[in-house]
């Protein structure tokens, strides 16, 4: 008899990952011996919750099949009193589990962007200092359609277009570091295999505050969208987020290949060229430009962008625009130059 339904979903979806991360490395995926060298470390991120348990189990079970070393990394973020303690329970169950190396991490959350953003920010911190302190080929993360579903509607509030629709790439990060298994599976799933396996999980309280905006989206906006319009709204999200990162990675494709027949000898826009280009490829264009002036892309908006778009489609003699990072957009005849002020 084999496994139940979901821990063979979570199984299926770590070893296609793992096969692809081997892929990556130049390695055929075969029983290797797990003392060898070369076999590539791959962590798990976990906080304890089901995703990233259901995760780890998955990743312990399939890793030592096909030659790979499995370790794990928790982050204390210390936003609550005993993180620590739960760290430190954390770190047992991943070794329970078989993994190794092993670590809690603690790291201090600032405050720009938000407390969500903060804490988001210090997490990756912390697992690209530990990815690289073990040499890890990847990093895998727990996030699930659920979770998809969610970043589309938050970034479908920000109003900025069709690359924060596509939500959480399966493959993010320098070099590809970052892995999401679990994208196509829904939470539900990854709840059910740690009850089967009896894999004690963690509830983050953080994740029921309605201080946060993603937790009142879990659990308040999601289900009202489901009563309005029906099941399947969650599929019909994380499908969002594929098709809108296939055409925004055109488009984003189509704007690099253009930008330099639109630049003079001396590097500038040329406002006829860019007038010429339609929208959306010429939005992109300036975007790039801005970024490469200096202008923080975290902190570039649509609105930036749409300031600087005016100084072409609508040119009535308009002064510089102010874009962060102290870069400055102005026109100068037919072209236009964005530089640091």
């Amino acid at each position: 008899m084999g496994p139940h339904p979901a821990v063979a979903a979570i199984r299926l979806a770590v070893r296609r990952v793992l096969t692809d991360i081997l892929d990556d490395h130049g390695r055929t995926p075969g029983r290797h011996p797990h003392e060898l060298p070369s076999s590539p470390l791959v962590l798990v991120a976990c906080s304890g919750g089901a995703d990233s348990m259901a995760l780890a189990s998955a990743l312990a079970f399939e890793a030592p099949r096909l030659g790979i070393r499995a370790g794990g990394v928790t982050v204390d973020h210390g936003l609550q009193a005993g993180s620590d303690l739960r760290a430190a329970e954390v770190v047992v169950r991943l070794r329970e589990l078989g993994l190794d190396p092993v670590e809690s991490v603690a790291v201090t959350v600032g405050r720009d962007g938000g407390p969500e953003a903060a804490a988001r920010d210090a997490r990756y911190a912390a697992l690209d200092t530990a990815a690289e302190r073990h040499g890890a080929a990847a990093v895998l993360l727990g996030h699930t359609r659920d979770d998809q579903a969610e970043t589309v509607l938050l970034g479908l509030a920000r109003g900025s277009g069709i690359r924060s629709l596509s939500g959480m790439a399966a493959v993010s990060g320098a070099d590809g570091r970052y892995r999401r298994p679990f994208l196509q599976l829904d939470r539900q799933t990854a709840r059910k295999a740690c009850m089967v396996q009896s894999l004690p999980v963690w509830d983050d309280p953080h994740n029921a505050d309605p201080a946060y905006t993603r937790s009142r989206l879990r659990h308040e906006g999601l289900p009202a969208l489901e009563k309005a319009l029906g099941k399947g709204v969650v599929e019909a999200l994380a499908r969002t987020a594929q098709l809108s990162r296939d055409d925004a990675d055109a488009l984003d494709a189509w704007a690099g290949r253009v930008e330099a027949g639109v630049r003079d000898a001396d590097g500038r826009l040329e406002c006829a060229a860019l007038h010429a280009l339609p929208p959306a490829v010429r939005r992109r264009v300036l975007r790039r430009a801005a970024i490469e002036a200096g202008s923080p892309a975290g902190s570039l908006f649509a609105r930036h962008i749409e300031e600087v778009d005016r100084l072409i489609t609508g040119w009535h003699g308009q002064g510089a625009i102010n874009l962060p990072g102290r870069v400055v957009a102005r026109r100068q005849g037919g072209r236009l130059v964005i530089r640091q002020g």
